[in-house]
């Protein structure tokens, strides 16, 4: 796993971690039963706080990505929680359509980009 962070952005650095971890189970760099690097290594590796890779962990678990088992750390198990992770979706779309069409990107071109990045994960 690899996890850069971009220490310019505006972006809080556990939501970069959280992403980052989502976008490699999504695209196949990640796979299930995989194990993450302990909090401490993971910190150590990209030169942050332990409480940052810890809260990333934390969010990736609640929302369904990892399991965190105490003596086995994190591991990637993705849980489909259906009517709550289309919820969320369906927000979550609802704002990038909305800023499509703020910046007149028009639906065939959305529909476009939405097509360009499910084939990444074949």
């Amino acid at each position: 796993m690899t996890i850069e962070i971009n220490f310019n952005s505006e972006e809080a650095y556990y939501m970069q971690i959280r992403n980052q971890v989502i976008s490699q189970i999504a695209y196949g760099e990640l796979k299930k039963g995989e194990s993450l690097p302990s909090v401490r290594q993971l910190a150590e590796e990209i030169g942050i706080n332990m409480h940052t890779v810890n809260k990333a962990y934390s969010l990736l678990r609640q929302e369904g990505y990892v399991k965190i088992d105490r003596r086995r750390g994190a591991m990637v198990d993705v849980e489909y929680r259906q009517d709550a992770d289309l919820k969320e979706i369906s927000d979550e779309m609802y704002l990038l359509v909305a800023k499509a069409r703020c910046k007149g990107i028009d639906k065939d071109r959305v529909h476009k980009m939405v097509d360009e990045h499910y084939a990444k994960g074949n």
